[in-house]
């Protein structure tokens, strides 16, 4: 008997969830960071029925040596995929421990105008000291720190994104009017290391509120949509999942799949000879398809849905496309996007109420 339908997400950044994915990509290296590249990964996530992509982000290089590359700031990225994509939800990871809480609130707003309500937000941190140093900001040190940090930047976006009523904008030529600032609001925000005014300088986006995926020990969870949660067997997932208190969780599944030219632990032992693919405490699976089909399967109704980093991007996406989504899709444990919804309804979250908004009277009801 199949349980809940899963959503599922894959982590596009790069080349894969191996450091030293590159080596068996099927482009030349130079291709990585141009815009087809990323829209040709994109096209095959939506064709293949994710529901959303996300995309990897910080202010240091992604990877330590012998494999550095680079990488292309993930709102930007998120910004071209937006205009190449019909239905596939895009999550950049987007950082606040040194960035400007008002600014990444305008930016994400911005992305889901542009997607007509597809944008989602994956908060990131910075731990590194290398981090602060390309802020040219003083260190932000510790878990607790960071995760004020995360806390206030979510806390302060979430207002500047209620700031602009739903109706804030008149665009009257007639009368010369196109705003009603009776409709704009000072968030008068104080945190424990900035105070904000507002009213934001975008109006509010599609979906109310751009949806926040994070992980709950960092952010809390009355600030999330979307909780993503780690565990190295489902047992621990569901334990975690369990904890959350968040709308929707989703859990991170590290895959590395069997392909016509070689199984996964081939493929995995290939790539150990250049860089380890060091455990991150997230669930993984080694294998062939059926058998990732038979963990989300133990997955499902346990978690809302699941992110998916691939080993490698080139030889996952594939796999995933012929043989793992139209059995999940066909078993009823998962489901494809729809054409013109937005991310929220994919998810099943609903449109939220802004919170400066005056109440309308009912029938009957004077106001005074």
């Amino acid at each position: 008997m199949s349980g809940p339908a899963l959503r599922l997400a894959v982590e596009i950044d790069g080349d894969g969830a191996h450091p030293a994915a590159w080596r068996r990509a099927a482009h030349s290296p130079d291709h990585l960071l141009t815009p087809r590249r990323v829209a040709d990964v994109a096209a095959a996530a939506e064709n293949a029925g994710f529901t959303l992509v996300t995309l990897e982000d910080g202010a240091l290089p992604p990877a330590g040596s012998p494999d550095v590359v680079g990488r292309i700031g993930a709102v930007e990225r998120a910004a071209y995929l937006a205009a190449r994509t019909s239905v596939l939800g895009i999550a950049p990871v987007v950082p606040v421990t040194y960035a400007e809480p008002f600014h990444v609130s305008s930016q994400l707003a911005s992305l889901d105008h542009i997607s007509l309500g597809r944008a989602g937000w994956v908060v990131g941190d910075e731990p590194a000291p290398g981090a602060a140093r390309a802020w040219g900001r003083p260190l932000v040190d510790g878990d607790a720190a960071r995760a004020r940090e995360a806390a206030d930047g979510v806390d302060v976006s979430r207002a500047l994104w209620d700031s602009w009523e739903d109706d804030a904008v008149i665009r009257s030529v007639a009368t010369s009017r196109y705003l009603d600032r009776d409709r704009l609001h000072y968030v008068d925000f104080t945190g424990g290391t900035y105070t904000v005014k507002g009213p934001a300088i975008v109006p509010r986006p599609p979906q109310g509120q751009v949806v926040v995926f994070g992980r709950a020990a960092a952010v809390p969870a009355a600030l999330l949509d979307v909780a993503l949660v780690d565990g190295t067997d489902p047992a621990a997932v569901a334990a975690a999942a369990a904890r959350t208190g968040t709308p929707r969780t989703f859990a991170e599944v590290e895959v590395a799949l069997d392909t016509p030219a070689a199984t996964a632990a081939e493929r995995v032992a290939d790539l150990e000879r250049h860089a380890p693919w060091t455990p991150t405490g997230r669930l993984r699976h080694i294998g062939p398809a059926a058998g990732l089909v038979a963990l989300l399967a133990e997955l499902a109704g346990v978690v809302d849905g699941v992110r998916l980093h691939p080993l490698v991007l080139d030889e996952e996406l594939p796999v995933l496309s012929r043989l793992v989504i139209p059995d999940l899709v066909e078993r009823r444990l998962a489901v494809r996007p729809l054409p013109a919804a937005t991310l929220r309804t994919h998810l099943g979250l609903d449109r939220p109420a802004n919170r400066y908004a005056a109440a309308v009277p009912t029938a009957g009801q004077e106001t005074r």
